[in-house]
């Protein structure tokens, strides 16, 4: 059988920096950061005090507030982009596409805000005044689930977990349905909802976040020398793919043709990157490849870049092996600068942003890079916008766990 070209017609995101893709890019072309004082509950015994929430976000613009209530905010985000991306697409979900429409959205931790006021009122007021709508609030597969139900859309339906490469893992594996026949349409992103005290807890007291509490907007500085771990971040990130002769047929002009995707595993560790980040080079080098790229080719990496040490070094390293001598004249930045690590949702937002790249001719930077590291010697777009002509742009998102995805998109001709 033919492979069925898979194309991007519509996408959505709603992140720190604004609750639409137009508010987002126009936030990470203005090299603007996303980042505050956690404004959602008492932060003063934390060692960490900062992140980048999501902001003035009212669910009420897209479902009424019953079944509002019904749902955790991740899934609240899921729904609004999904929203979001059919507008862009152009496309209504309804009683004559909806058995061909499925949905693939991940979350790497799932309905963690409703499980943590749960478990309070479990502890203070006893389980008979559990939510019965807890478990439906909780698991990761309720986002895709809901957004299903909501728009009718029949098609395949799953959610993917693999921490931070959940998103990433959810595009290219809803692009493989729609390779497959088994569906015309996918709509397929992450979502996630992290900052509770729980998350914020667990993240910090295994050392991985940002301790820079009195810089919020500097605390995200990927590749930097002075780096000193992640900002937790939250949002949403959908893709609309569709196949390539639907799109055509719709009359639809596709915003961007996903040409390759890599997905591998590092076997190595719970939180560290293999040495030398030889699992990110496997998927990086599965990626092009899938789509019958060189290491040339590629005009700009949106890194996963997560302003952790070992983490900036190990992609960089990763980057090095795989694209050679390419590597130095390669455009790479770290949009996290800006958003902080919105974990599950992070791989789909950031491939949105490689695509705006192709579709705009803008490369957004690394902010906050100021002092450079030895280790991390690639251009790294400090600080502010490239204007470049960009053919080809791959996006890498890489989770605890060792799970690595690659994704390479390409303008469609």
């Amino acid at each position: 059988m033919e492979d069925r070209r898979v194309v991007v017609t519509g996408m959505g995101v709603l992140s720190p920096l604004g609750n639409t893709l137009c508010e987002t890019w126009q936030g990470l072309v203005e090299g603007r950061s996303g980042a505050g004082y956690i404004s959602g509950f008492d932060t003063s015994e934390f060692p960490v005090r900062i992140a980048a929430e999501v902001k003035n976000f009212d669910v009420t613009e897209f479902m009424d507030r019953k079944s509002a209530r019904r749902m955790d905010p991740f899934q609240h985000y899921a729904f609004a982009a999904s929203v979001e991306a059919l507008r862009h697409a152009q496309l209504t979900v309804d009683e004559s596409n909806g058995d061909h429409i499925g949905v693939v959205i991940g979350s790497g931790i799932g309905g963690i805000q409703s499980l943590s006021d749960q478990f309070k009122l479990l502890y203070d007021r006893g389980p008979d005044r559990i939510s019965p709508f807890l478990i439906t609030q909780m698991v990761p597969d309720l986002a895709p689930g809901q957004v299903s139900i909501l728009l009718g859309a029949r098609g395949p339906n799953f959610s993917p977990v693999s921490a931070c490469a959940t998103g990433a893992h959810a595009i290219g594996e809803a692009a493989e349905i729609v390779r497959r026949g088994q569906a015309q349409i996918m709509i397929a992103g992450g979502s996630e909802a992290p900052i509770v005290p729980i998350g914020l807890a667990g993240f910090s007291n295994m050392r991985a976040l940002s301790t820079r509490n009195d810089e919020p907007t500097k605390a995200s500085r990927p590749f930097d020398a002075t780096r000193d771990g992640f900002l937790m971040g939250e949002g949403a990130g959908i893709v609309i793919l569709e196949e390539y002769h639907s799109a055509i047929n719709r009359g639809v002009e596709p915003l961007a043709e996903l040409v390759g995707y890599g997905s591998t595993a590092d076997a190595n560790h719970i939180t560290d990157p293999a040495p030398g980040g030889e699992g990110a080079a496997r998927a990086m080098k599965m990626a092009l490849d899938r789509a019958g790229l060189e290491p040339e080719d590629v005009d700009y990496l949106n890194a996963h870049g997560t302003s952790t040490p070992g983490n900036d070094r190990a992609e960089t390293a990763a980057i090095r092996k795989t694209f050679g001598d390419a590597a130095y004249s390669l455009a790479v930045s770290s949009t996290k600068s800006m958003t902080g690590h919105m974990m599950g949702a992070a791989g789909a937002a950031e491939a949105v942003f490689a695509i705006q790249a192709i579709r705009t001719g803008c490369i957004p930077p690394t902010i906050n890079y100021e002092h450079p590291d030895p280790e991390c010697d690639l251009d790294y777009v400090p600080n502010v916008p490239r204007q470049a002509d960009v053919e080809v742009a791959m996006s890498n998102a890489f989770g605890f766990g060792g799970h690595n995805v690659s994704l390479a998109f390409k303008r469609v001709a």
